[in-house]
């Protein structure tokens, strides 16, 4: 079982778009993976009205046991509601799951409670200033992989204007928050929240830039047009490839630990971060 789960956490590092899809629209599963998203997950919270939860839930599970079914990940309600053992109980009957999300973490013991009874990998969410609060505590939960966070929930809970620069500025701080934890406790970088308005090419693909080069490792996406949109704005230039691999070939070369390409410095963190860039 470890094996399993160490290669589920090996994929999450590669996985850049995370495509929802709703529990109530498991027709669109299909479509999610052919718009060439890394992850699909399916919504059993914000995306399903209440009455709506039994069924989508034994839509999922369906789709499951079908000969369609593609490892997907899976959201699920928040710990302290009815819903959450619910989907916990649904996830036990689904072992080939590729992991779940838990929505509105606030708490170590959601997170692991969440590993224990499924043998999942998970991801928190953080959609609260308590999650935010204690999200050094969470990131020592057993099972957890990586943070991610609903950025409106956030701004509801903060009383922060959203679309403003005041915005801007408290989510560049959770990124950061986020990032640094993340590291920290050796989980997976983290992935940024979801971009709301999917007709705005431009904008999003200005958002991927900003969490690409602040590090983070991929982002949620609502809409299957904003997968490509992502995927694109994440290919380094030309010109970027090319120095990195001036860089490690002068490197291997001559073996000098400092030298110049092009009347720019070239020491120990550029060439790191050159052989990194062409790992890609």
């Amino acid at each position: 079982m470890d094996s399993v789960i160490n290669q589920k956490i090996k994929t999450i590092f590669r996985n850049k778009t995370w495509l929802f899809v709703p529990a109530t629209r498991i027709d669109r599963v299909a479509k999610a993976f052919a718009s060439g998203a890394d992850a699909v997950i399916v919504d059993l919270e914000d995306a399903v009205a209440p009455e709506d939860k039994a069924p989508a839930r034994e839509a999922l599970q369906q789709y499951h046991n079908s000969a369609d079914y593609q490892p997907v990940w899976v959201r699920i309600n928040k710990a302290s509601s009815e819903e959450f053992f619910k989907d916990i109980v649904l996830c036990q009957t689904m072992p080939n799951l590729a992991g779940v999300l838990l929505a509105k973490a606030e708490q170590i013991s959601d997170i692991e409670s969440v590993h224990q009874l499924t043998s999942l990998p998970v991801i928190a969410l953080i959609e609260s200033a308590v999650g935010l609060y204690q999200v050094d505590s969470m990131a020592k939960a057993v099972g957890l992989t990586a943070f991610s966070y609903g950025f409106l929930d956030l701004c509801n809970d903060l009383h922060v204007q959203v679309a403003t620069p005041a915005a801007d500025i408290i989510a560049n701080q959770i990124r950061y928050q986020l990032i640094l934890t993340s590291k920290v406790h050796q989980l997976s970088p983290p992935i940024d929240t979801i971009y709301p308005d999917f007709n705005n090419e431009v904008g999003l693909s200005n958002r991927v830039q900003l969490w690409s080069q602040m590090g983070m490792s991929g982002m949620l996406c609502i809409h299957p047009k904003q997968v490509a949109i992502v995927q694109q704005a994440l290919q380094p230039t030309d010109k970027t490839l090319l120095f990195a691999q001036r860089v490690v070939e002068e490197y291997e070369r001559s073996g000098q630990a400092v030298f110049e390409i092009d009347g720019e410095m070239v020491d120990a963190p550029v060439i790191e971060r050159s052989r990194q860039l062409l790992a890609k």
